[in-house]
């Protein structure tokens, strides 16, 4: 999570090819991902902060709720620290 001057937040998403082989997989991943961020901006600032996701782990296929659940607690917990 990095502050810019854009004015609008940008979103860098690493998923290697180490945590889930098959792009298929790593592309359903980033796509939760991206849907989440989309969806839980909180407030004004989160528009104007570079964040970058990296996993590091796999995420297996039913927990496609739990990886949603944690990014949301994570955003919202990185904006109360920098906020």
């Amino acid at each position: 999570m990095k502050p810019n001057r854009l004015g609008y937040a940008r979103l860098g998403l690493i998923v290697s090819k180490k945590i889930e082989r098959h792009a298929i997989k790593r592309n359903r991943i980033k796509r939760i991902l991206r849907e989440t961020f989309r969806r839980n901006r909180f407030n004004d600032e989160t528009n104007e902060i570079d964040w970058v996701i990296r996993l590091r782990r796999s995420v297996a296929k039913n927990e496609s709720i739990k990886l949603a659940t944690e990014t949301r607690l994570l955003m919202h917990q990185l904006q109360q620290c920098h906020g």
